[in-house]
């Protein structure tokens, strides 16, 4: 039993929060701060109604180290989950070095001034954490997360090597809004926007933003279009498994959502630059983010599934030569809003948070230092993602899938 801090109070964060609640022979005392403490309280009181556990909520300012530190040693946490900006993983990981906590986070750092996320920032603390006796682990999500595990699990039961790997996010869902983003609008619109890069043969290819897209035919939901993105498991993917020839990144997007996207672009409303407004400098994306629906808002109308998983070829375990195998989990929106509130773009990263914290809390995954999810055994995650909503599936494909 063990006692837990929150950062951010999001539709991820009130996922995992529900689901750590559900779980009190883990998770014995939550707290739960954000800037804004109004959403704690709102989450809290969801938690409170749905599951009977009572959560503790501060405000924070999660940039503001010695603040953070303070609340750190306020609440004596076993464990510190960010489920903040991106923007916020280095300060919450230097308040946990100061104050000698452990740290879990779901997306890796990035800096506000560039569209740029990539591990190295925070691979940089892996002496530190190492030193201090403390653990961090990184993208403890679906993409990043589940999918590094799945491939793992892949290398550990089904794959000598793996050869060529893609990863395939498709959500489904319907929120009957125009244009809106299942996640942080910031985080989501930034990402989108990005150069595409794909690894190949030991090094990073660049391509144009939605430059690339396939169809595909995703079970449970259909053929969709799918685009190839540069994530950031890619680059821990690369990093730890060696031989990896080819790895690559796909998400779909409906026309719609692409339409109003071009449109956002063409217009300057998704630059990060600041710009003087009546005086004040204002981010236009940021504006942007502030006008469009908050993603915890559209799980009441989402109807739907997500479909998100690998493909991976390589040389057998059992010798036989070679073999692809697809494995994935398929979540539905009205079922994950039915037991948290949340739609499933939350419910899938907010579960692996939960979990990976489990993982870390009962010494499942252990360990002096940074590390992503490729680096621990898959077994004992792969077991809690069946039992706690997300139930994956594995075939085998007739041969590599080309696209």
């Amino acid at each position: 039993m063990s006692t837990i801090l929150v950062i951010g109070a999001g539709g991820v964060s009130s996922v995992a929060v529900h689901k750590m609640a559900m779980n009190t022979e883990i998770f014995s005392d939550i707290h739960l701060a954000s800037r804004t403490k109004s959403k704690c309280d709102s989450i809290a009181e969801s938690v409170k109604a749905r599951t009977g556990q009572g959560v503790s909520t501060y405000a924070i300012d999660a940039e503001e180290v010695p603040a953070m530190v303070n609340l750190i040693r306020k609440v004596q946490p076993s464990l510190v989950v960010n489920l903040a900006l991106p923007y916020q993983d280095l300060p919450i990981m230097d308040a946990c070095l100061e104050a000698g906590v452990s740290y879990l986070d779901t997306a890796n750092y990035e800096p506000k001034d560039e569209a740029k996320f990539e591990y190295h920032w925070q691979w940089a603390y892996h002496d530190r954490f190492k030193d201090a006796g403390l653990m961090a682990l990184l993208g403890s999500g679906f993409d990043p997360g589940v999918t590094s595990v799945f491939t793992m699990w892949l290398k550990k039961h089904k794959l000598k090597t793996i050869r060529q790997l893609d990863i395939l996010d498709c959500n489904g869902g319907d929120h009957g809004q125009a244009f809106a983003t299942n996640f942080n609008p910031e985080i989501n619109i930034r990402e989108v926007t990005a150069a595409a890069r794909h690894w190949e043969n030991g090094e990073f290819i660049e391509t144009p933003a939605l430059g690339t897209k396939v169809e595909f035919d995703f079970e449970a939901v259909g053929t969709k279009n799918m685009y190839m993105m540069y994530h950031e498991e890619l680059e821990s993917l690369s990093k730890f498994i060696p031989e990896l020839e080819r790895g690559r990144f796909w998400m779909t997007f409906g026309d719609e959502y692409i339409k109003h996207l071009t449109v956002l672009q063409n217009v300057g409303m998704t630059g990060i630059d600041p710009i003087k407004y009546q005086g004040k400098e204002i981010i236009p994306l940021q504006f942007l983010a502030a006008v469009l629906p908050k993603p915890e808002t559209l799980g009441e109308t989402t109807k739907g599934k997500t479909n998100i998983g690998v493909i991976a070829t390589g040389e057998s375990l059992d010798g036989s030569g070679e073999k692809t195998f697809y494995i994935n989990n398929i979540c539905d929106h009205e079922d994950a809003y039915e037991e948290t509130g949340n739609q499933a773009v939350s419910y899938t990263t907010g579960v692996p948070a939960m979990i990976g914290s489990a993982m870390m809390l009962t010494s499942k995954w252990s360990g002096d230092g940074v590390f992503n999810m490729e680096q621990l055994d898959p077994d004992p995650f792969m077991d809690m993602l069946s039992a706690h909503g997300l139930p994956w599936n594995v075939k085998e494909l007739d041969g590599p899938v080309e696209f």
